[in-house]
């Protein structure tokens, strides 16, 4: 049976994975281009789910992907980013319901916590497996996109916290089974020694 302490613990974990999914949408560096000029200077290119910055650029930051990448032959890596995007979003929401089935399950008492683990552990799966679909497909553009050849490009710090958070909760979900499954019940009866021996 799933303890408090094994759900305090998930919880901590789960807070801390949202954290990082909530960053990696916020953070524009999922793809980074940097480049060092023969005169010294460096410039750089970074790449985010909703928009994208530049050394280059005046303001540096914008709106990505731009109208432009989004007529002709750009559509299709258009609308795929443009997806990426709304699933990250997406895997937010489903983050914060984590949370608070967390809540609603260490606040129930003792029968939420023996049967909460058959929600919540479904529940993280299902955050993990769509921040695992976002690092996919952000792979595979990267490999096959002709905007990405040059080299100079790289999956940058979103990448790597949206593969941090999943994994978070694919180990938060785990744990929650094993101990349901591993942990004897809780408050069970205890065998008195006899007093005659």
């Amino acid at each position: 049976m799933t303890r408090p302490y094994v759900y305090y613990s998930a919880l901590v974990a789960f807070v801390a994975a949202t954290a990082m999914t909530i960053a990696s949408i916020a953070i524009p560096n999922w793809i980074s281009y940097s480049s060092t000029s023969v005169d010294g200077e460096t410039y750089s290119k970074h790449i985010g789910l909703h928009k994208t910055c530049s050394d280059l650029n005046d303001p540096p930051c914008r709106v990505f992907p731009t109208e432009d990448q989004c007529q002709g032959d750009e559509r299709y890596f258009c609308g795929v980013w443009r997806t990426m995007g709304f699933l990250a979003s997406f895997a937010t929401v489903i983050y914060l319901a984590g949370i608070v089935s967390f809540v609603v399950v260490m606040a129930g008492g003792k029968f939420k916590r023996e049967v909460g683990w058959k929600v919540l552990s479904p529940l993280l799966l299902l955050a993990a497996l769509v921040e695992f679909v976002i690092m996919g497909v952000v792979v595979y553009i990267y490999n096959n996109d002709d905007q990405f050849t040059v080299p100079g490009w790289g999956l940058d710090t979103s990448w790597f916290l949206c593969t941090v958070s999943a994994s978070i909760a694919v180990l938060c979900s785990v744990g929650l089974l094993l101990s349901a499954y591993l942990l004897p019940p809780e408050d069970d009866y205890e065998f008195l020694q006899d007093p005659v021996s």
